[in-house]
């Protein structure tokens, strides 16, 4: 096993994570209400295509990672771990600016009036209802899941090794499923971005 890399201070540990978990939620929620009209030198959807590519690379490190700590590669695997947290943060950059610059986009809207008329609920078919379930999984869970994946981080580099096992046991999957569901998610809406 690895020594710790930081003092225990579950005090301030929670403090810290607490906050943080709710700046991201309410900033994530209060700007995807928002879009700012500038005209950028660039695809405004370069940061949905970023957003895919990151979800992706962070479900690689997320399953290398796995593997590393279940061949008792430690350091490798908090190596992994760490850079999948960094990827994610860039992540979150990405996505904020992805809904400030291009809005919302509605899956089916193929015409971009921003309503999804007859016909083209007729298109999508039974598509649409796959997608909003998706898009919701991945959503709710991105959001709740935060504060424990930030949690079970803790617990490992504070050397609390069986308390982060326990816990990484429930969070993975979670995070894995995000990380998986985000490039299909935007697969998926990509035809409908304008």
């Amino acid at each position: 096993m690895l020594a710790p890399s930081i003092k225990k201070n579950d005090k301030q540990a929670k403090l810290l994570i607490g906050i943080f978990s709710v700046v991201v939620f309410v900033a994530v929620t209060f700007l995807s209400k928002f879009s700012l009209e500038v005209e950028l030198p660039f695809d405004k959807h370069i940061f949905a295509l970023v957003n895919a590519l990151l979800n992706t690379a962070v479900c690689i490190l997320l399953v290398a990672a796995l593997f590393a700590v279940k061949t008792g590669k430690f350091q490798l695997h908090k190596n992994m771990m760490l850079l999948a947290m960094f990827l994610s943060v860039l992540f979150l950059v990405s996505y904020i600016a992805h809904h400030l610059f291009a809005g919302e986009a509605k899956f089916g809207d193929s015409n971009f009036s921003g309503d999804l008329d007859e016909a083209e609920a007729i298109a999508v078919g039974n598509t649409r209802p796959f997608y909003l379930i998706l898009l919701s999984t991945h959503i709710i869970l991105a959001a709740t899941s935060l504060p424990f994946i930030l949690f079970t981080a803790y617990r490992g580099l504070t050397g609390e090794y069986e308390d982060h096992k326990r816990k990484a046991k429930r969070m993975w999957p979670i995070w894995f499923y995000v990380a998986a569901t985000g490039p299909l998610v935007y697969w998926m809406i990509k035809p409908y971005y304008n």
